[in-house]
């Protein structure tokens, strides 16, 4: 055989094997990008309280969608939400920070009334932006509460799609906020639907799966449900456009010391939702490729103004949404990872909704270096793994009402109150006050929470 083309057989043969295993190595990169970027998808329900699902020890709810994946992942018994209201823990999830951070608007529900042109600041960088740049599609549907228009919707903070309302509540039916107006956004414009809150945010999460299911995504689905007006898909609407709702924005409730059986339609009906999210991914065979993560913006309302009762549960806790006390704050958390967390696993670990972002970005595989600073921390060994979180002081603080906890201690100081000290180990429904039995561990508590309140005014001046 000629030399020359003896030596361009080998050459040829040489490249060809070589491309073979470039081709294995990059397809191996690949799948191990694969591994490093599953779904992710956060479910955030409103209003939600800690004993308001069977998987809780509720006897009267039927949930056994969300209790199959309590039985088939982590359940928490010591979660908190960063705040006892919406826009707080809301700001809170999306940026692993402090609310407090972003200013005193943020302690409290951001007002449709006062505060229609604020919103959450375009500098704060959020869940989405962080995993758009690790090749994530974005998408949320439900309740926003984080700003009224624009710029301050969720386009324009990460999420590639956006349906669902910006207010903090709105007619489940009619989509009419409290002030009367239309608020049902697609993007950037209104664009109102017909139909119940529950299913339209359900419908267009399951297109963003079937749209996106040969990618990674990240979907936030927030529903508004259980928020009042306490709306069942069989009730009535009850908002009007051009009508104000600000003194009856609760709904038409029959019989107001019990709106339990109205609660109770919109716990089922969002119970029903993670079934049918839960479907989709096993029909697409994305099951074991999918974190789902489940849990609610602060307590549940037990009363209302003395005027509506028997409303949610949050189990055996003292308080309700608003209040420092556990019913506040302490809310239901789900993990789901086949694969990775154990079934039927229950943490008792203290933890809180900022933790969310860091834990999803080691979930992307996005490294987080030294140049992020968050206040939450990443908790995916201990979902993985039950490792023991660190020790770690955490606050909550909405105008003049504060808490702090470190271990079982928890202090609580209400306006021009006495400080309040109780052990939650040993007083989990926070009956006795324990502060001047342990007057150096409420000391000791005050003034980290003194160092704390000094660093959050100084970061809030940033923005």
């Amino acid at each position: 055989m000629n030399l020359s083309l003896l030596v361009i057989r080998r050459l040829s043969a040489c490249t060809s094997l070589l491309t073979l295993i470039l081709s294995f190595l990059l397809g191996c990169t690949q799948c191990n990008e694969q591994v490093k970027r599953p779904n992710i998808i956060l479910f955030l329900i409103d209003d939600l309280g800690y004993g308001d699902l069977g998987c809780y020890g509720n006897m009267k709810m039927s949930t056994p969608n969300i209790d199959k994946l309590a039985a088939e992942g982590i359940k928490f018994a010591d979660f908190h939400s960063n705040g006892p209201m919406c826009t707080p823990t809301r700001a809170a999830l999306l940026t692993g920070k402090y609310q407090n951070r972003f200013g005193e608007k943020f302690e409290g529900p951001l007002s449709g009334k006062t505060q229609y042109d604020q919103g959450l600041s375009l500098e704060a960088i959020t869940i989405p932006e962080y995993l758009k740049e690790g090749g994530y599609a974005t998408g949320m549907f439900g309740k926003w509460h984080l700003g009224y228009q624009e710029p301050y919707l969720p386009t324009n903070q990460g999420f590639d799609e956006f349906v669902g309302l910006a207010a903090g509540d709105g007619d489940h039916h009619s989509h009419i906020d409290r002030w009367g107006r239309e608020d049902w956004w697609q993007n950037e414009q209104k664009k109102m639907e017909e139909g119940y809150s529950v299913e339209l945010i359900t419908n267009h999460s399951k297109s963003f799966i079937e749209r996106h299911k040969d990618e990674p995504f990240f979907l936030y689905i927030a529903h508004l449900a259980i928020h009042f007006p306490w709306q069942g898909p069989e009730d009535p609407a009850h908002r009007e456009a051009g009508s104000s709702y600000e003194d009856d924005k609760w709904g038409i409730i029959p019989d107001q010391n019990n709106v339990h059986p109205h609660v109770k339609a919109m716990v089922e009906s969002v119970d029903n939702s993670v079934g049918e999210i839960m479907n989709v991914l096993k029909e697409l065979n994305l099951v074991e490729k999918t974190l789902v993560v489940f849990t609610s913006d602060n307590g549940g309302y037990i009363h209302y103004n003395n005027q509506f009762h028997n409303i949610s549960s949050n189990g055996p806790l003292r308080g309700q949404k608003t209040e420092m006390y556990e019913g506040g704050h302490r809310v239901p958390f789900i993990a789901r990872w086949p694969g990775k967390i154990k079934d039927g696993s229950i943490s008792h670990e203290t933890a809180m909704t900022f933790d969310l972002l860091p834990t999803f970005l080691e979930v992307a595989g996005i490294q987080q270096g030294n140049t992020l600073s968050f206040d939450g921390i990443d908790l995916f060994q201990h979902l993985v793994d039950q490792t023991a979180l660190p020790d770690r002081v955490l606050f909550w603080k909405m105008d003049d009402e504060i808490a702090v906890r470190q271990g079982p201690w928890k202090l609580v100081k209400l306006g021009d109150s006495p400080i309040e000290l109780y052990n939650l180990d040993q007083d989990l429904i926070e009956a006795f006050d324990i502060s001047k039995e342990n007057s150096s561990i409420t000391d000791e508590l005050f003034q980290k929470y003194i160092d704390w309140e000094l660093e959050m005014r100084a970061s809030a001046s940033k923005y």
